[in-house]
């Protein structure tokens, strides 16, 4: 908990163009590409992103969006219900959740940004340790 309260002071700085090089590393760690990210975004009204793709490209992938999207919720559905999601883990996963809210929306000094990245790193390598 205390290495997401300074996770929070270290979003405190802000500065430009630097918020999309930490989303750009969570999306590269993450399920989903960078395109399906922006698919998803588009789909649920959160981005006007324009694709210079064929319709039945866009909605091939489209239909893996959803099927990835899914297969996530059902993962975290059965890892929860059969205990292995705790509550302390849940609320790590939340607080760092709101804190991207944050990013997406702000910018982040250059030199905070390996630390932020590393920050999301320890906590979730440490949440997810099995």
């Amino acid at each position: 908990m205390k290495e997401v309260i300074q996770f929070c002071i270290a979003l405190s700085d802000p500065s430009k163009d630097n918020s999309n090089k930490i989303i750009e590393q969570i999306i590269k760690n993450s399920l989903f590409t960078k395109r399906q990210i922006e698919i998803i975004l588009k789909r649920r009204r959160l981005s006007d992103t324009q694709f210079d793709i064929s319709r039945g490209a866009f909605y091939r992938q489209v239909g893996q969006c959803e099927a990835k999207f899914q297969a996530l919720c059902y993962s975290w559905v059965l890892l929860k219900g059969l205990g292995v999601l705790r509550e302390e883990d849940i609320d790590v996963i939340n607080r760092l959740s709101e804190q991207i809210s944050v990013i997406k929306d702000s910018d982040v000094f250059p030199e905070r940004e390996e630390q932020v990245v590393s920050v999301i790193q320890q906590l979730l390598n440490r949440t997810c340790k099995l």
